[in-house]
């Protein structure tokens, strides 16, 4: 919302005349088109023709267009390129998007090993800002990657940008994004200059303590210590400084060359050592955390047993086989591949997918998953899903764009980092230039307290203590068959205050079964059961498919069904031998008028035990009742109570009736229930339970969808395999365990924990140092440990996670 929307700006209140139609180009020019989103007011049309005033009289620009309606700005112009006028709207804060080249523009994702620092990212970003061409970058420091959308023909020199900051950037194949063979890759260390570094400032410690003070030898062993361990230290500092960039880098170079000028030349070298030296623990402290969720991928074999066109079978590479290939599984195996099984029973230990290790029954028509050990039995299934768009690849790739998302606190602290920097630099300045200039203290003494607050001014261990305890966060929840879509949701978990369910595949089993089935008036048994199992096969609601099931086992002839259509949250409807016939709930029946007190009173008696019931209603009458029941998961009522404990509130919301939701919520220990709920009737409720603190939905069916879109967080069950749910739930379990949400929330509560502990540690010891830097206890030793080592903290404290 633009700053007009939001408070008085002295804007007119007139209704604004636009154009009906864009003006005609004259002859030889182009019409580029932008959506500006901050742009709906006269005030800011006025600073956009101000600030394009002086394009506007140059040849190639021939006008400007502006719908503030509908934030559109169309510029006529004859320019062999727009930057320009990007590089303008963008100097004054208008968020521009090209919206008539989109076809035209294309997105990279770029592997660039060196980058995993927010400094890093600020210093890519400056520099490509200034990329013609460059239209959006989206950073993941986690995996080191960015994706960049640009125009034709511009990647060569976003690689050259890229590169003339020391970055080497690799181009992604998105197709081997979550294949096998993308696993996890750490580069290698070159420890051999760090071991040099470390024992020529050893002995420059040494040989200074010998001679009680600077001596030729000193200076020597601490130039080749500083150059051995700190030589790509002062490339990229040099980088950053060219750059107008203070990054740790710049910030410890500038700092150690001003030890050694003023004669601390020991200290110096070892500072240097220090840092370095923390700079590696930490890299492979986040490599742990980066690659904790890829490491699955391990777990795929990289060759399967796949039947030949001749009937013989052959060991062939995972990445080779096809879809619709028949694979033999033997037992111990781990499955290569997703696929349908067809021959063969087994238990299948699944717990890389779910988190659950007990063994799960597999038989011909069950589905089975890439990564899962066969522990028994041997099987033949056939391949459903190619090796880089399995269930576990899809898994690992929807939790790496999570971890590249901005969780709410991370955003904070970027924000305050950004600001940080600059100001402890200008406070080192103030230091070294104010107490001898107008207190007449001494010189050296003063740089060198300024030198160690620039030791101090980088606020590493803040913006890093973020990222790796989100990351951790998510890697354990995944380990537990826990998707979570970004670390706000894992944030927003631990203020969750109720918790709506639906009831039929979430409580219960969702497998109900035809319990009674009563005829009504003067209807045929026969006929009422043929032509209600003909409605309910056409139907995939459990309790259609129980009336179904239990016709079928009965042996019972199915009818054609003509103009057959399904009505949501009532039930279906048909023809059958060209008369309209409805199966459904009490709502529908209520809604056909075809109520009686002597039908309600059967009805409610079925009802209140725990029943569901649906009719069977011809043109003029109901013919028949059928009852279903359901039974309640036993993990239901543990994972209720463990809500409970939890101090979260639970309402279960179905379209069942309200006898059997009161009856299955007073089993399952919910705290209330309501029934006869449509989809609208239950975005409803949730919206009132909004009202009073954060919310969850769970839900596994398209009733629930617009519920789990209101919800703060909505959880999908049983996603192993569906693809929609991975994709668009804010949470999906890839079981049906509900058990699964109160780990959620407490993972939830024990990473906010963290992240609270880290920012704390990390902003503590900045401040414990400061204090001490301006009373003159601090001393360069001190600060390179209190800063690294405070990062090595918070690193170290954000993998505690990964065990929970």
């Amino acid at each position: 919302m633009s700053e007009c929307a939001s408070k008085v700006c002295g804007c007119t209140t007139e209704p604004i005349i636009q154009p009906t139609a864009p003006a005609p180009l004259a002859t030889g020019s182009a019409q580029a088109v932008y959506r500006i989103e901050n742009m709906d007011c006269p005030t800011e049309e006025a600073l956009i023709r101000s600030k394009l005033a002086g394009l506007a009289g140059l040849a190639g620009v021939a006008g400007l267009e502006f719908n503030l309606m509908q934030r559109t700005l169309a510029v006529q112009h004859e320019l062999p390129s727009l930057s320009p006028v990007e590089q303008a709207l963008k100097a004054i804060g208008m968020q521009a998007v090209r919206m008539d080249q989109a076809s035209a523009e294309q997105t990279t994702k770029l592997s660039i090993a060196k980058m995993d620092c927010p400094t890093e990212e600020t210093l890519i970003r400056n520099k490509l800002g200034t990329v013609a061409g460059v239209a959006d970058l989206d950073f993941n420091l986690m995996q080191r990657t960015l994706s960049v959308r640009h125009a034709n023909q511009v990647l060569p020199d976003v690689l050259v940008a890229l590169q003339a900051l020391g970055f080497e950037a690799q181009v992604v194949d998105t197709a081997e994004v979550a294949s096998p063979s993308a696993a996890p890759v750490t580069t290698p260390t070159n420890w051999w200059p760090l071991g040099i570094s470390l024992v020529t400032a050893s002995a420059a410690e040494a040989v200074y303590w010998l001679h009680n003070g600077n001596h030729w030898s000193v200076v020597v062993l601490a130039l080749v210590a500083v150059f051995t361990g700190g030589l790509s230290t002062y490339k990229k500092g040099w980088i950053a400084l060219k750059n107008r960039n203070l990054n740790m880098n710049a910030l410890m170079s500038i700092a150690v060359t001003g030890a050694m000028l003023i004669g601390h030349w020991p200290e110096a070298a070892m500072v240097m050592v220090l840092f370095a030296l923390a700079e590696v623990i930490e890299a492979k402290s986040l490599d742990r955390a980066r690659n904790a969720i890829r490491g699955l991928l391990d777990l795929t074999p990289e060759q399967a047993t796949v039947q030949q066109a001749d009937g013989t079978w052959r060991e062939v590479g995972a990445k080779q086989i096809t879809i619709g290939a028949r694979v033999r599984v033997k037992p111990g195996e781990r499955i290569a591949l997703d696929g349908e099984v067809l021959e063969g029973r087994s238990a299948v230990n699944q717990a890389p997918i779910t988190g659950e290790s007990l063994p799960v029954e597999k038989s011909p028509g069950d589905s089975v998953f890439a990564g899962t050990i066969n522990e028994s039995g041997s099987f033949e299934y056939r391949v459903t899903a190619l090796a880089n768009n399995s269930t576990l690849a899809r898994i690992i790739h929807a939790v790496e764009a999570a971890q590249g998302s901005r969780a709410p606190t991370q955003r904070f602290v970027d924000q305050f980092a950004r600001w940080y920097t600059p100001v402890v630099f200008g406070v080192a300045i103030a230091v070294a230039l104010l107490p001898p200039l107008f207190m007449g203290a001494a010189w050296l003494d003063w740089i060198y307290r300024a030198l160690v607050l620039l030791v101090v001014a980088c606020p590493c261990a803040l913006v890093i203590s973020t990222p790796v305890s989100i990351v951790s966060g998510l890697a354990a929840a995944a380990r537990h068959g826990i998707l979570i879509k970004g670390g706000v949701y894992l944030e927003e978990g631990r203020k969750l205050r109720w918790l709506a369910l639906d009831k039929t595949g979430t409580i219960t089993h969702g497998k109900p079964a035809q319990t009674d089935f009563v005829t009504w008036g003067n209807a045929l048994a026969s006929d009422s059961r043929s032509i209600a199992a003909s409605l309910a096969a056409r139907s995939d609601h459990p309790v259609s498919k129980a009336v179904a099931q239990a016709a079928q086992t009965d042996g019972v002839a199915l009818l054609d069904v003509a103009e057959f259509n399904a009505l949501p949250g009532r039930g279906v409807q048909g023809q059958i031998n060209g008369a309209t016939y409805h199966l459904g709930n009490h709502r529908m029946l209520e809604e056909l008028g075809q109520c009686t007190p002597e039908l309600e009173q059967r009805i409610a008696a079925l009802e209140t035990a725990g029943k569901t019931v649906v009719m069977l209603v011809g043109a003029k009458a109901v013919h028949a009742l059928f009852a279903v029941a359901d039974t309640i998961k036993d993990s239901s009522r543990t994972a209720i109570a463990e809500l409970h404990a939890l101090g979260i509130n639970t309402m279960m919301l179905t379209g069942d009736n309200p006898h059997t939701a009161q009856a299955i919520a007073a089993q399952a220990g919910i705290d209330r229930a309501q029934g006869n709920l449509l989809p609208d009737d239950k975005l409803r409720e949730v919206e009132q339970l909004a009202r009073s603190g954060k919310v969850g939905m769970v839900g596994d069916g398209i009733n629930d969808a617009p519920a789990l879109a209101r919800a703060d967080i909505g959880f999908a069950m049983g996603a192993a395999g569906t693809d929609t749910a991975i994709e668009t739930a804010d949470v999906a379990l890839m079981d049906d365990n509900l058990r699964k949400i109160p780990t959620f929330v407490r993972l939830s509560r024990a990473t906010a924990q963290v992240l609270m502990q880290n920012i704390v540690l990390a902003l503590g010891i900045k401040a414990v140092f400061l204090v001490l830097t301006f009373t003159g206890q601090a001393t360069m030793w001190m600060a390179v440990f209190a800063d690294m080592g405070a990062s090595l903290l918070v690193v170290g404290n954000g993998l505690r996670l990964l065990r929970k």
